[in-house]
């Protein structure tokens, strides 16, 4: 049996290439995963949206004092300047239960995370076959307008550029076969383990 306790794992991509699909499979599936809940700024708060469940929503002033605090371990700030980040918090949380820490994070946090922690976080860039396919499925969603997607389409070419610096690399061209090939992937790094 793998001793899990050590490592956490990372799972990276550009928006809209499928990762929050195969974040809830896996949470699905190996039920010692738990999902660490970033921190935002982001005041909008979407529908089904809970504080404190998807995400811990700050005012610009609390964030900011948090990083003052050295609470992170890893933040990052985006278009229209809100930020996102992880909170050392979290990681404790979760380690306490005797779980797995599960990040969902863009591409630099990923590869802030693993300077600072090495092998322990194991690094999973989730790919899409082009990035043409990548804008129309954020076209398909219909909730960006022209300036964020083409924002999105030139943050997510530098990402793709940065992939051969992760630990693992999952395509999501077929989600079926995604699914299976990253849950695969975490009884490798892992073991399968039950709870």
């Amino acid at each position: 049996m793998k001793d899990r306790q050590n490592k956490f794992l990372v799972i990276a991509a550009p928006s809209g290439a499928g990762k929050g699909t195969l974040i809830k499979h896996l949470l699905d599936v190996f039920p010692w995963l738990e999902l660490s809940i970033s921190a935002t700024t982001r005041q909008e708060i979407r529908p089904g949206e809970q504080d404190g469940v998807h995400y811990h929503f700050l005012s610009p002033e609390k964030f900011q004092e948090k990083i003052d605090n050295d609470e992170f371990l890893e933040w990052e700030e985006f278009y229209g300047g809100k930020r996102y980040g992880t909170l050392k918090s979290e990681v404790d949380r979760i380690s306490n239960k005797g779980h797995v820490a599960l990040f969902e994070l863009e591409v630099k946090g990923a590869l802030n995370l693993k300077k600072m922690y090495g092998d322990r976080a194991e690094l999973v860039f989730v790919r899409v076959p082009s990035l043409e396919v990548l804008e129309k499925r954020l076209r398909a969603r219909g909730t960006e307008d022209e300036t964020k997607i083409a924002y999105r389409m030139e943050r997510a070419a530098y990402e793709v550029s940065l992939e051969d610096q992760f630990d693992h690399v999952v395509l999501n061209d077929n989600l079926a076969t995604a699914k299976k090939d990253i849950e695969d992937l975490v009884r490798g790094i892992f073991g399968n383990q039950d709870a």
